[in-house]
């Protein structure tokens, strides 16, 4: 495995490259999660590249830049235990200068995630296009945890005519249901069990779903009532393109939930 962390050992190493790449854009602090997608990518295709990279473009004012979690010396090992040909890690300066060109993401990026983090999908979208370029995957991996952003990666991907594969991927969850974070460090002892609430009012929505019970309002109502104690900021139920729909339709919904406990934001979702 090696560790590159120019814009030229990149390059330079791309131009020799002959078979399919397999990609796996991550900020680091890996966890089963993103283990998940870098051993898909290798089954996959003869060569992975990873990413590790704290994109400030994608933070607003006020949220974790700062204190997001780093574990660099971890992470590399990571990847070479699962395998890796090669670990991009540039500094900020590398991938950005005081000018920049500008991603502008589409109107579906200013409601759920969007609604309370403007500008947010914007630098996940610059960040990525930064990537691609330089990496040239033949398949990307993301997860479907960030499922409005896994929606608008494939948007820009058709829009702007990219060469590549994007492939979602399952959410990888503890044994107890939370879906896997990199933000599940902040968590204390009492938050951690009060965060299992959300999954399992997805799981209880599924239920419901499974006894035929497909109008929206009432499935979000019964799921905010298992979620009484969390502070919620949205259950939405959406179909692929995320318009709000009145009712599921198997095949083509998502239901989410986003929630906090003290100050850690926590995201889930379902694929119906």
């Amino acid at each position: 495995m090696q560790v590159l962390k120019t814009i030229e050992e990149l390059q330079n190493i791309r131009k020799e490259i002959k078979g399919t790449v397999g990609f796996v854009p991550t900020m680091g602090a890996l966890h089963n999660g993103h283990i998940s997608l870098i051993k898909k990518a290798r089954e996959e295709n003869e060569i992975v590249v990873v990413s590790i990279f704290v994109n400030p473009t994608q933070f607003l004012p006020g949220e974790d830049l700062d204190k997001y979690p780093r574990k660099d010396e971890a992470d590399k090992k990571i990847c070479q235990m699962c395998k890796v040909d090669y670990v991009f890690m540039p500094e900020i300066s590398t991938m950005y200068s005081k000018e920049e060109v500008l991603v502008k993401a589409p109107n579906k990026s200013y409601v759920l995630e969007g609604k309370t983090r403007p500008g947010h999908f914007d630098g996940v979208l610059q960040v990525v296009l930064k990537l691609f370029n330089l990496v040239q995957p033949t398949n990307a991996y993301f997860g479907k945890k960030d499922a409005q952003q896994l929606s608008l990666i494939q948007q820009m991907v058709e829009n702007f005519f990219l060469p590549i594969n994007i492939i979602p991927c399952d959410i990888v969850r503890e044994s107890d249901g939370l879906a896997m974070s990199s933000r599940n460090v902040y968590l204390d002892e009492q938050q951690r069990k009060d965060a299992l609430l959300i999954s399992k009012s997805l799981y209880f929505a599924a239920s419901l779903i499974g006894k035929n019970e497909l109008k929206s309002d009432v499935i979000k109502n019964k799921m905010l009532e298992t979620m009484n104690i969390l502070d919620v900021e949205y259950v939405a139920i959406v179909d692929r393109q995320f318009n709000e729909i009145n009712e599921v339709v198997k095949g083509n919904t998502i239901i989410l939930v986003v929630a906090k406990l003290g100050n850690t934001r926590l995201l889930d979702n379902i694929w119906i």
